[in-house]
């Protein structure tokens, strides 16, 4: 399934990195969701790091920030902690958030598989897609300026 501008966001409930079950899209928020590929890669480091650098620029535009990857919730929480990280992460172990997304490697490098695509959305209050943006090379980063260009939009 291809998540695009305009369309309902599919609701999804993931673990986060306390355990707890956290369901997105919130109501009354802004979402910002970024799928990254794995944790502990130098990529998905560059990219939630400058999340975590400019958190600030994201709240003051009423947007919450998930990072979401297929990593364990143990896992995540000991990225998180090495990094940092000042926005919740969140396991999509199953898979099911990253499939239903269309953010999704079914094979990926190494002969890994069914890793997510490094993807952003951005959900308005009431669900809908602002932006959405899946990179097929895992090497690129999102549009941080389209990202937040499209929060201003809100």
């Amino acid at each position: 399934m291809e998540v695009k501008k305009e369309s309902q966001a599919p609701e999804i409930q993931l673990l986060n990195t306390e355990l707890e079950n956290v369901v997105i899209p919130e109501n009354g928020k802004n979402t910002v969701l970024l799928f990254f590929p794995m944790a502990y890669t130098s990529v998905c480091i560059d990219e939630l790091c400058s999340v975590r650098d400019n958190l600030k620029n994201y709240e003051d535009l009423n947007a919450a920030v998930y990072g979401i990857s297929v990593d364990s919730p143990f896992t995540l929480k000991e990225f998180k902690g090495s990094q940092n990280f000042n926005f919740p992460l969140l396991s999509d172990f199953n898979k099911t958030a990253s499939q239903a997304y269309g953010a999704f490697y079914e094979d990926f490098v190494l002969g890994l598989k069914g890793v997510s695509k490094r993807s952003a959305f951005v959900i308005d209050k009431d669900g809908v897609v602002q932006y959405a943006e899946v990179l097929d090379d895992a090497g690129q980063l999102p549009n941080f300026d389209a990202i937040q260009s499209a929060l201003k939009g809100l």
